[in-house]
């Protein structure tokens, strides 16, 4: 990832996709905004018990620096539903993935440990959103949402992808993988006990056909970085930051 200082707010950016014009995407630390307390201080989760006024002005100042003008989030439920939009929903939506090939319009993940996902075809220029848990990958939500994109013109070959800080395999215990992981994914033990689901997800990408040279992985670890990131299994009480992608007209 690329430090962004372009702007007001700061973001980091992937570098596999900053080089396309009309394609806008952040990575957005726990700084720069308005929220107090263990919530301080860029946090966009209405879903804490941090004030909603204070968020709303957070998912605005992220709004301005991006410069679209509409934006949609979701409320997140580790689940494997995959929403395409046209036009932002004025009633709120249930899922965990977001896809659009509309101009204009800011997708928005939020995270605190869990990955956020960016996707974008550069020959359709169609854009999706993912926040993958561990249940998400266990239910494969990465291969849902390329299917998706695929079901509506993308070709996985000009997908490119971003995973973003999240809890990396040197955090990643599962004490009861046997119970919660596929027998699969036991394989990704980084050491007892400890998963690396970068991988995982990479995986999951090449399997869908995203050739492994479009696919880029942070590497940062968000409980290891927890004064730059949130993270829930360094604090249970916690924020959440906000990975955001979107397409210029």
């Amino acid at each position: 990832m690329i430090k962004n200082t372009n702007h007001a707010l700061n973001h980091y950016q992937f570098s596999n996709m900053k080089i396309f014009p009309r394609l806008v995407h952040g990575v957005f630390t726990r700084h720069g905004g308005v929220s107090r307390g263990p919530y301080e201080s860029l946090n966009v989760s209405f879903h804490v018990e941090d004030h909603s006024s204070a968020v709303q002005q957070n998912h605005q100042r992220i709004v301005e620096t991006m410069g679209l003008p509409q934006w949609q989030t979701l409320h997140q439920t580790h689940s494997c539903t995959v929403h395409v939009i046209d036009t932002v929903s004025t009633t709120p939506l249930t899922g965990d993935a977001l896809i659009t090939h509309q101009p204009n319009i800011l997708l928005i993940v939020k995270t605190a440990d869990c990955q956020p996902v960016l996707l974008f075809d550069s020959k359709k220029c169609i854009v999706a959103a993912i926040h993958s848990g561990w249940r998400g990958s266990v239910q494969n939500i990465i291969g849902t949402t390329i299917e998706r994109m695929i079901a509506t013109g993308s070709d996985p070959n000009h997908i490119f992808a971003g995973i973003g800080p999240s809890l990396g395999p040197c955090c990643g215990e599962f004490v009861n993988y046997q119970q919660e992981l596929p027998e699969y994914m036991w394989s990704y033990a980084v050491k007892p006990n400890y998963f690396d689901f970068w991988e995982i997800s990479k995986k999951q990408m090449h399997d869908a056909g995203v050739p492994e040279n479009n696919i880029e992985i942070s590497n940062v670890c968000t409980k290891c970085q927890s004064d730059l990131f949130f993270s829930y299994r360094r604090k249970k009480v916690s924020g959440r930051f906000a990975t955001v992608i979107g397409i210029c007209p």
